[in-house]
């Protein structure tokens, strides 16, 4: 998290047992609120494979009586999507449920297993195309050419924004990270014409960042991509992830990308972001018998 410290107050926790490490919490303080870390995707309690209910409730209970005792009022966290923890974990979310949190917003990602895409009549015609075209797929080293030539301007010109991440903050990641961040692009005639930035986990790849250029539906472009990576390069992955479709902060989905996701056979799972009240910690004192 390091490549971006100056915009966030880091605020990440540690939970020992026996002077152990058992869980953290990656998180950054704003004013009197804390959050699951705002420059992470993915956030919530990260916990120890031998952690059992009893130590994920006395977890949270010992961030929460911290939390309050270090003035912060709320702690908003925004949970783990289930495929990619390695063990079942929603303990989490039903210590999250037995203090009264608040479910204030509710992202879908779009996500499917590679052994058993199903394409729609649309995305089997990209395909098509795509080898009508002589589309070729390459892995690159090199990320600058798909940023600055395909990402950066089709972000510019359909959305007036920029990615995420800057070309020198991805190749940051990449070197610190070479086996977990992998970049495809498509060519046609020797041309780069798309290309998608895959961050991968054990269990799961994720298309990161998807783009290709104004001739993709004629050319298939971007059918032809994440066919050829879910039928050569992660069919053995559990999950592929086209991550969420959504826009303004989650309140709306772009139903032509969502749709176009689902002509995979993709559909959706859900990320919870919860709002809890930090004095609220003595409720977990009440749920054994």
């Amino acid at each position: 998290m390091e490549y971006h410290n100056d915009r966030f107050h880091d605020y990440s926790l540690l939970v020992l047992k026996d002077d152990q490490l058992i869980a953290l919490l990656p998180a950054n303080r704003l004013a009197d609120n804390v959050y699951s870390h705002q420059g992470l995707t993915y956030g919530g309690l990260v916990c120890h494979k031998k952690m059992r209910y009893t130590d994920v409730l006395n977890s949270f209970r010992a961030i929460l009586i911290y939390l309050e005792k270090d003035g912060v009022s709320k702690l908003y966290v925004k949970n783990i999507p289930a495929i990619y923890t390695s063990l079942p974990s929603d303990e989490v979310t039903h210590v999250l449920h037995a203090l009264g949190a608040k479910l204030y917003r509710n992202d879908i990602l779009s996500v499917l297993k590679p052994c058993s895409l199903s394409l729609t009549k649309d995305r089997r015609a990209g395909v098509k195309r795509g080898l009508k075209h002589e589309l070729e797929v390459r892995e690159e080293e090199d990320l600058s050419s798909f940023w600055n030539q395909i990402l950066i301007p089709n972000l510019i010109q359909k959305h007036q924004s920029n990615p995420v991440h800057t070309l020198e903050e991805i190749e940051y990641l990449r070197k610190k990270f070479p086996a977990n961040i992998r970049q495809f692009n498509v060519y046609h005639n020797h041309t780069i014409v798309a290309g998608t930035t895959i961050f991968e986990t054990k269990l799961v790849a994720h298309s990161q960042y998807i783009s290709g250029n104004g001739n993709k539906n004629q050319l298939g472009s971007l059918d032809f991509l994440h066919y050829y990576l879910m039928t050569d390069i992660f069919q053995d992955k559990k999950y592929f992830d086209f991550g969420t479709s959504h826009e303004e902060n989650g309140a709306k989905v772009n139903e032509g990308l969502i749709y176009w996701k689902e002509g995979f056979g993709a559909r959706a799972i859900s990320q919870e972001f919860y709002e809890i009240s930090v004095s609220e910690s003595s409720k977990l004192k009440e749920i054994f018998v």
